[in-house]
């Protein structure tokens, strides 16, 4: 419970104390007050007008108006009947008063008027007294109630006196002696209260500054300076550049290799803020971006050209977050980042020297794979001369292979413009039924020999797209190549188009194998093949289909369910 609905719990209950000793206080002064009435106004009036009756009772007969007065005074006991048997005896009084009129002077009647005069008198007198005695019972019992009620309001009082404000006071003390141990350098002192109010959660917190200024008091200062003096040779020494920055993004160390390639003194660099730094330098600002707004869309990363070592260098940037869990606490906390440049210029001038190998390579081989072809034509044609069946197989397996061979030599063609960034596109409004004509009928000897069934729909006056014809019929052929090689005998390959606001959605889709989960991500990078496989091929077609597909504003993805098919999508600009 916390302190504040303690005390006003105290409250209420010591407002509720003094209500209920003042309600039972009133309640019985009125109790008092009522039996006191009773007395004054009945019975002593009775007593009264018997009084004034016997004043004038020897004067009836004699003077006219003491008959006058008594008759009025006999009216008011008349009207001031109160206690048993007082009716009768006002009854009999009258009788007989009425007795002495009609013979005055009559002592015999006068002496029994005078006898209910006293009777009535006698009455009261004694309801007085009964009354008297009934309001001093009453008092003596408001005496009691009183004593008790106050007597358990005392003690309920006294125990709030008592315990509330050592209740406050106490935990006050205890952390305040517990500050002046901590001022004296007693970092192992604790505070321990019980319950969930806000002295406990005091105690939590003070014993957590406790404990990390036991933990900062027990660490040698000399050591961490000499760990710190180690960690900055180990960063120095280090071959590739690195900075480091604090969670306000002020820049904490930069080793001199990155010094180097920045052009800035330490004295300038270090302490001050990477925003400061990314204004007056490029390359700091490519940098610190990622790291200085890293809610923004990231670009695909590429390697960073740097003029280092007295020549253009490539360098791979790496920006890694650190966090730690402050002492006490569950949550971790960024305390800072480190940028490390790899370079990685060896690797850039080894795929340069292997893309420059494949695309001569390549070159090379179309010449006479070419003229392979141009023989086996000639083969073919029977002006040559006639060839036997086995001879008209091995022709045709030679074709086969020529054709294989030329297709791979395409692929790694292709793939080296695609890297040397050399590839020419002529983007213009393209039909698409004639695109997937085309691919289909280059891929209808390979359907026919498994039998599989080619579904299009892609219906008439389809509007037309913006891309490179010759690309974009070499994308939708290789797809359609690679579902047909993947899908089981027998089996349906479907083309369906789908017109969106924009775009024009191309799908591709087959019953075959299907591709791994885990594998979809990869199926797009170069040379990967799905492991396992054991259909020929480079790994390149969707590699360079990807690549042609970005360079003309389009995008191609891919979903696949093992066992059931794969479905690639092919997404155009709408030619409007």
């Amino acid at each position: 419970m916390k302190i504040k609905t303690k005390l006003i719990f105290a409250m209420c209950l010591l407002f509720l104390m003094i209500t209920i000793l003042s309600g039972l206080g009133i309640r019985q002064v009125r109790l008092l007050s009522g039996d006191t009435k009773n007395i004054l106004v009945a019975n002593y009036q009775s007593l009264e007008h018997a009084r004034n009756m016997y004043k004038v009772l020897d004067n009836i007969g004699n003077e006219e108006k003491a008959t006058e007065k008594f008759q009025t005074y006999l009216d008011l006991q008349k009207n001031n009947v109160t206690e048993t048997g007082e009716q009768e005896l006002t009854n009999d009084l009258a009788e007989d008063y009425e007795a002495l009129l009609k013979q005055p002077g009559n002592a015999e009647i006068t002496k029994k008027v005078r006898a209910d005069l006293n009777s009535i008198m006698k009455l009261n007198m004694d309801a007085i007294q009964r009354k008297s005695n009934t309001a001093s019972q009453t008092a003596d019992d408001s005496l009691l109630w009183m004593s008790l009620v106050s007597s358990f309001c005392f003690i309920i009082g006294f125990t709030l006196i008592v315990n509330l404000p050592g209740y406050i006071a106490n935990p006050i003390r205890d952390l305040t002696e517990s500050i002046k141990e901590i001022a004296a350098k007693n970092y192992s002192k604790r505070l321990y209260f019980k319950g969930h109010d806000e002295f406990s959660e005091l105690a939590k917190s003070f014993n957590t500054m406790a404990e990390k200024l036991q933990e900062y008091s027990a660490s040698n200062l000399s050591k961490i300076m000499i760990e710190k003096k180690r960690i900055d040779t180990l960063i120095n020494n280090m071959q590739d550049p690195v900075i480091g920055l604090d969670e306000n993004h002020r820049i904490l160390f930069a080793n001199d290799e990155a010094l180097k390639i920045t052009g800035f003194k330490s004295s300038d660099l270090i302490g001050r803020p990477a925003q400061e730094a990314a204004l007056i330098n490029d390359l700091m600002r490519n940098l610190t971006k990622d790291v200085i707004l890293p809610d923004t869309i990231a670009e695909k990363e590429e390697a960073l050209k740097i003029y280092a070592n007295g020549r253009e260098s490539y360098f791979e940037k790496n920006i890694i977050p650190i966090s730690i869990v402050p002492t006490g606490e569950t949550d971790k906390k960024k305390i800072g980042s480190v940028i490390i440049l790899r370079d990685i210029t060896a690797y850039k001038e080894l795929d340069a020297a292997k893309t420059n190998f494949i695309a001569t390579v390549s070159h090379e081989f179309k010449t006479p794979i070419s003229s392979m072809k141009m023989s086996l034509q000639l083969l073919e044609n029977q002006k040559t001369g006639r060839l036997n069946a086995e001879q008209k197989n091995l022709v045709e397996s030679i074709k086969d292979d020529t054709n294989r061979l030329l297709r791979t030599t395409g692929e790694l063609l292709n793939i080296t413009q695609v890297e040397t960034g050399k590839t020419s596109l002529t983007v213009a409004s393209c039909d698409v039924g004639t695109l997937v004509a085309e691919s289909i009928e280059s891929n209808k000897v390979q359907a026919t020999a498994k039998n599989i069934q080619m579904e299009t729909d892609v219906p008439l006056g389809f509007p037309e797209i913006l891309a490179d014809a010759g690309k974009t019929q070499w994308i939708i052929s290789n797809i359609i190549s690679n579902a047909i090689r993947y899908s089981y005998e027998n089996s349906v390959v479907t083309i369906r188009a789908v017109q969106e606001e924009h775009t024009i959605k191309l799908t591709v889709k087959d019953n075959g194998q299907g591709i791994p989960e885990n594998y979809i991500s990869r199926i797009f990078d170069k040379y990967f093949r799905v492991p396992g496989t054991q259909k020929e091929g480079t790994g390149l077609g969707l590699a360079i289909s990807k690549e042609f597909m970005e360079a003309q504003g389009g995008t191609i993805t891919a979903a696949s369910t093992p066992g059931e098919g794969s479905c690639f999508t092919l997404v155009f600009k709408r030619a409007f």
